[in-house]
C-alpha cells in the first residue's frame, strides 16, 4: 500500500489554526476541578502544569472509535496503531515514548511491565465518565514512566437517584456496539454498574510493507466483553469508604503470514478499596489498595506466548490545609510480578516510595512543589522534583513555569527477554522545563507553552536495547478553545523536534508538525460537529530509513435529539477515504460510517 504526503493539506491548516487562536467571541464557564495533576482536588485555572480536561459529553460527540484515537485530537498528543479496533496502539505525549506516560483508571496504574507501556487497546470508551491529560513530568507525583505525562481516566460513577443508560452502535467493517447500566445513589450509598459488548469484523490489519512478510490479505476481527461497577457509602463524621473494578476481556486477530492469521487474548483489570475521611479540620488522609493487571495470550499464531503483569499497590496519602497551601505527604509500596510462558530472569520487583508536595494561591500567583523518593529493588533509589509558578499578569492573562525531573526504570522484556534483552540497562533520568502563556477570557482561552525534555541515559528501540548518551523532545504547543452561542472551537498546533542527540536523527513514529481544528453547532434538537486532524511526516524506525508520509483526515457527525430521553447520532470518519499509515505496513481505517441510538433518562 502506498502512503500520500498531504503537504498543501497540512499548510491550508495552519492559518486556520493560528487565526482561530484569536478570539472574538465571548460565553461564561465555570470552573474545572482536576486531581491528576497535584493528586488534591484543585481548580483548573490556578494550576501551574498543562491539564485538559474530556468530559463525557465531548467523548460522545467525538468521531474516535479508540481512547488512542480520542487522545490524538487534543494538543500535544499523537498516536500511531498496528491496524484497527484492539490492535496494539501507542500514544506519544510532547513527543515522548509511549513508555514515558502513566495510564490510570480511577487512580490504578495500568500497563505491562513486560513491554513498559500503557495498556491503550482494551479500555473500552463507552465506560468513560471523564479524562484528565497531564502534559509534563509527573515523576515526582507518581514515579517511574512520569515523563511525558499522565492520562488518568475516571469511569462512570453514581449519584443521587436512579439513572439508567444505554446504547447501540453499527456501522461500516460489521461493526457493532452495545452497552448498558445504571448508576444511582440513596442516602449514605451511591453506587454504578455497567456492561459493553463490541465486536468488528474489521479490515487488513497489514499490507506488503509490513516486516517479516507477514502480510495476509484478510480481515481481521475484533471483540470485547467489558464490566465495570462501583460502590461508595458515606459512614458519617466525614469519612467514606469505596470500592470499584473494571474488567475488560478481547480477543484481536492480526495476520501471521500468507494465509494465516494469529489470535490473542487480551485481558485488563483494574481494581481498588478505600477509606477516606478527616481526623481534624484541616486534615484529609485516605488509604487505598489498588491491583492492576495486564494479560496478553496469543492462543493461536506462529510464535505462541503469554504475557501476565500484576501490580499491586498499597498506598496512604494525606492533605493538610495550611496558610501556604494544601500540603501533601504519603507512602506508596508497588509490586510488579510477571509471569506467562517467557523465562525471565527476574520475575518480580518493589518499589516503595515516599512523596510531599505543597499547592496553593494567593491573589496574582500559584504554586506548586513536589518531592519523591523511589527505591527500586532492582535499581536502587532516584529521586524526582518539580516546581512551578503561575502569576496573573492582568485579569485575563496569566504566565507560567515549571522545572521537573523524570525517571524510567527499565521494562522486564528490555532487560530479560531472551535472546533480545539487555541486563545492563540503567533507567532513564530526564530534565523538563515549561513556560507557558494563556489568555482566558468569557469561555475562550488561547495558550501557548514551549517546553524542553532532555532525557539522558534513553533506551533505544532496537533489537538489543541500549542506553544512549542523550535524547531531546522540544517544541511548541499553540491551542484555543472557546464558544460563540451555539457555535464551540477548539483547534490546536504543535511543532515539535523530537531526536537522538548523538546522531540527530527523528525518534520513531511522531511527526513534527501536527495540526487539529473542530467546530460544533446546536440548533434545536440538532447538532453538527466535525473534526480535521493532519500530521507531518514521520520515520517508522531509528535510522530514519524508513519513511512514513504525511496525512490529514476528515470526521463528521450529526445527533438529533429525537425525544426526551433518546438521541441518534450519525458519523462519518475518515471522510476523504484518505490511505495513510502511523506504522509502517499497517493499515489504517478508510471512509466509515456509525449510526448510534442512545437513551439517557432525564
Amino acid at each position: 500500500m502506498k502512503t500520500k504526503s498531504v503537504p498543501r493539506a497540512r499548510l491550508a491548516l495552519l492559518p486556520l489554526a493560528l487565526c482561530s487562536a484569536v478570539p472574538a467571541w465571548a460565553q461564561t464557564t465555570l470552573k474545572e476541578t482536576v486531581v491528576t495533576a497535584t493528586r488534591v482536588e484543585t481548580r483548573a485555572d490556578e494550576l501551574v502544569s498543562d491539564v485538559t480536561v474530556i468530559g463525557r459529553e465531548q467523548i460522545e460527540a467525538s468521531t474516535a472509535r479508540t481512547l488512542a484515537e480520542l487522545l490524538a485530537r487534543n494538543a500535544g498528543l499523537q498516536m500511531s496503531s498496528n491496524g484497527g479496533l484492539g490492535k496494539q496502539s501507542s500514544v506519544f505525549i510532547r513527543g515522548t515514548e509511549s513508555r514515558h506516560t502513566i495510564l490510570m483508571v480511577d487512580g490504578v496504574r495500568l500497563g505491562s511491565a513486560t513491554a513498559g507501556t500503557p495498556s491503550w487497546d482494551n479500555i473500552p470508551v463507552e465506560m468513560i465518565e471523564r479524562i484528565e491529560i497531564l502534559r509534563g513530568p509527573a515523576s515526582a507525583l507518581y514515579g517511574s514512566e512520569g515523563v511525558g505525562g499522565v492520562v488518568q481516566i475516571f469511569t462512570r460513577k453514581g449519584t443521587q437517584g436512579f439513572h439508567p443508560f444505554a446504547s447501540i452502535t453499527a456501522g461500516t467493517y460489521s461493526h457493532y456496539n452495545a452497552s448498558a447500566g445504571i448508576a444511582g445513589g440513596q442516602g449514605d450509598l451511591s453506587y454504578s454498574l455497567g456492561a459493553q459488548r463490541t465486536q468488528e469484523g474489521g479490515f487488513s490489519a497489514t499490507n506488503p510493507r509490513v516486516a517479516f512478510g507477514n502480510y495476509n490479505p484478510d480481515n481481521d476481527p475484533f471483540e470485547q466483553n467489558a464490566f465495570n461497577g462501583s460502590l461508595q457509602y458515606d459512614l458519617g463524621g466525614g469519612w467514606r469508604v469505596d470500592a470499584g473494578a473494571l474488567y475488560s476481556d478481547g480477543v484481536t486477530s492480526i495476520d501471521d503470514g500468507p494465509g494465516r492469521d494469529s489470535r490473542t487474548t487480551v485481558r485488563n483489570l483494574v481494581a481498588h478499596a478505600g477509606i477516606k475521611g478527616r481526623p481534624m479540620a484541616k486534615w484529609q488522609t485516605s488509604l487505598r489498595v489498588n491491583q492492576g493487571n495486564d494479560t496478553s495470550d496469543a492462543i493461536v499464531a506462529s510464535s505462541p506466548g503469554a504475557f501476565k503483569t500484576e501490580q499491586s499497590e498499597l498506598s496512604w496519602q494525606n492533605d493538610i490545609d495550611t496558610a501556604a497551601g494544601v500540603v501533601l505527604a504519603g507512602l506508596e509500596q508497588r509490586v510488579q510480578k510477571v509471569s506467562g510462558s517467557t523465562a525471565y530472569t527476574v520475575t518480580e520487583r518493589t518499589i516503595n516510595s515516599g512523596f510531599a508536595g505543597i499547592n496553593g494561591n494567593s491573589g496574582p500567583h500559584s504554586w506548586q512543589a513536589n518531592l519523591r523518593r523511589d527505591e527500586n529493588s532492582q535499581f536502587g533509589g532516584a529521586t524526582t522534583g518539580f516546581a512551578g509558578y503561575g502569576y496573573r499578569i492582568a485579569p485575563a492573562w496569566r504566565a507560567s513555569a515549571s522545572y521537573g525531573t523524570s525517571f524510567v526504570a527499565p521494562s522486564f522484556n528490555q532487560l530479560y527477554y531472551p535472546g533480545f534483552g539487555n541486563p545492563a540497562l540503567q533507567p532513564e533520568k530526564g530534565k523538563n522545563y515549561d513556560l507557558a502563556l494563556t489568555w482566558s477570557q468569557d469561555g475562550q482561552e488561547v495558550k501557548l507553552v514551549r517546553f524542553d525534555n532532555k532525557i539522558r541515559g534513553f533506551m533505544t528501540n532496537t533489537t538489543l536495547p541500549q542506553n544512549i548518551p542523550h535524547a531531546r523532545i522540544d517544541g511548541w504547543t499553540l491551542g484555543y478553545t472557546g464558544s460563540f452561542g451555539q457555535l464551540g472551537l477548539h483547534s490546536s498546533l504543535d511543532l515539535l523536534d523530537p531526536r537522538n542527540e548523538a546522531n540527530g536523527k527523528q525518534l520513531p513514529r511522531r511527526a513534527k508538525q501536527q495540526v487539529t481544528a473542530g467546530a460544533d453547532w446546536s440548533q434545536g434538537a440538532w447538532t453538527y460537529g466535525g473534526n480535521v486532524l493532519a500530521a507531518g511526516q514521520r520515520y517508522d524506525d531509528a535510522a530514519n530509513a524508513n519513511r512514513l508520509g504525511g496525512y490529514a483526515t476528515i470526521d463528521l457527525y450529526a445527533d438529533w435529539q429525537v425525544a426526551r430521553d433518546w438521541s441518534v447520532q450519525a458519523k462519518v470518519n475518515n471522510l476523504a477515504a484518505r490511505v495513510y499509515e502511523t506504522a509502517m505496513g499497517y493499515n489504517q481505517p478508510g471512509r466509515a460510517f456509525y449510526v448510534t441510538l442512545r437513551w439517557q433518562p432525564k
